[in-house]
């Protein structure tokens, strides 16, 4: 005879996975001291397989590149949003990036039976969802999401560049790297530098005591 832990799983097997159609969600650019963070949302289709997806952090940027423009092709539907440096330093970059995810799932031009997330914390959403730790390395879907959020997110900081090439956009997207950070010492903060962020808060302090 079954136990009840064994009914009680089985259940809960039942409960998460249901018919329908999937949506993978992830983000790009939690980390970085300038620009949006954004989030992608995808529906892949069974049916227009597309290969070599893996976490966009593993491909290299013609990869990423010639990916992007294949889910944009064949898959079901995707969407993709975003969290302005205002929201980031009015909410947080944990909110701002779960209310990205939101707005991306919001987008959807089809709604998901159930959406995985990539990460261990989820939007608030009206549909089905679970977090999925590693997800963009072992959820098709959540790969697609990861890619369209990646390379979205560095054509915006290319456009940051163009307005700004004294900062370095182009090579370092924003992170805080050394050249970045002498950058800002240099020049100063522009208005999609992250306020928040302790090396640009420190910087502001110094500047105007």
């Amino acid at each position: 005879m079954r136990s009840k832990d064994f009914f009680k799983a089985e259940q809960t097997c039942l409960r998460w996975d249901v018919p329908g159609l999937l949506a993978g969600v992830d983000e790009a650019g939690r980390g970085p001291l300038a620009g949006p963070v954004v989030a992608a949302a995808v529906i892949l289709d069974d049916q227009a397989p597309i290969r070599g997806l893996a976490d966009s952090k593993k491909l290299t940027e013609l990869q990423r590149e010639r990916l992007h423009d294949e889910i944009r092709a064949k898959a079901l539907c995707c969407s993709v949003a975003l969290a302005s440096v205002e929201e980031i330093d009015g909410l947080n970059i944990l909110q701002a990036t779960l209310l990205a995810m939101r707005r991306a799932v919001q987008g959807l031009r089809l709604k998901p039976a159930k959406v995985l997330v990539d990460g261990n914390r989820l939007p608030a959403l009206d549909v089905l969802a679970e977090a999925v730790v590693g997800g963009d390395a072992r959820v098709a879907a959540i790969s697609a999401a990861s890619i369209l959020a990646k390379v979205t997110r560095d054509r915006l900081l290319q456009d940051l560049h163009q307005r700004h090439p004294e900062y370095g956009f182009d090579r370092h997207k924003g992170y805080g790297t050394a050249q970045h950070l002498d950058a800002l010492r240099r020049l100063g903060p522009l208005p999609e530098h992250r306020r928040s962020f302790a090396p640009v808060a420190r910087l502001l302090e110094r500047s105007f005591p």
